[in-house]
């Protein structure tokens, strides 16, 4: 099925972003906001040239971005059919959230440790918005400051081998969140998101692993949710 893009939408992805960037991570962010928001849904098929009009970045960066997601399994390349949105595999998902529990607490004590005054500060503001947005029941604010809370987190860890392995999976549990909402409880979520990061801006190692598990708890909770429903 294809997916209509409003005019409104693509504004949004055209606007103009930090020239430092590289022009095929800017596509590959907007592109996987896209995704992960089910703007384009599951199954629908990948057109090069209109995400290049819609991202405003040409299609070399945008093909670029694309074979990224390809390996991340985000995009599957079908035989006779091109690149289509990678289906959600809702059994998967809980070997998802069981790899990405390792990761989570290794870079959360790393980042306990490693984290600049600055970098705990900004990690309790990104937080607080996250509860605020689940109090307003404002999925796509709580979202963007969930972002910005994995990214603060995931500089001040220093380890780029465990970022680059999560990040994957991250998108992947955003992508589920956005389809299963409805069996969710964003302000319990967003509670358990403010604990992991007041341990890791405290330095206390362990208990920001501690709390890293206590979030997969709660997103581990959430799929067998859905599974069961």
């Amino acid at each position: 099925m294809r997916t209509v893009i409003t005019n409104q939408q693509a504004i949004g992805l055209s606007r103009t972003a930090p020239s430092k960037r590289r022009a095929a991570d800017i596509a590959y962010d907007k592109i996987e906001t896209l995704i992960s928001k089910l703007v384009i849904e599951p199954g629908s098929p990948i057109v090069e040239a209109e995400l290049a009009v819609l991202t405003g970045l040409g299609r070399t960066p945008v093909r670029e971005s694309l074979m990224r997601m390809v390996s991340i399994g985000l995009i599957v390349q079908q035989p006779r059919r091109g690149l289509m949105v990678s289906a959600i595999n809702v059994a998967d998902h809980l070997d998802v959230i069981q790899t990405r529990r390792v990761l989570e607490q290794l870079i959360a004590a790393n980042a306990a440790r490693r984290a600049t005054a600055e970098q705990r500060k900004t990690m309790l503001a990104c937080s607080q918005r996250m509860v605020e947005a689940a109090s307003r029941d404002n999925l796509d604010d709580y979202m963007e400051a969930d972002q910005a809370l994995d990214h603060v987190v995931h500089n001040a860890c220093r380890n780029r081998s465990a970022v680059k392995a999560v990040v994957p999976l991250v998108v992947q549990c955003r992508r589920f969140w956005y389809a299963y909402q409805h069996e969710g409880d964003t302000a319990m979520a967003a509670r358990a998101h403010q604990q992991m990061a007041e341990a890791i801006a405290s330095g206390n190692e362990a208990e920001a692993a501690r709390h890293a598990g206590l979030l997969m708890d709660y997103l581990e909770q959430f799929a067998r949710c859905v599974i069961d429903a």
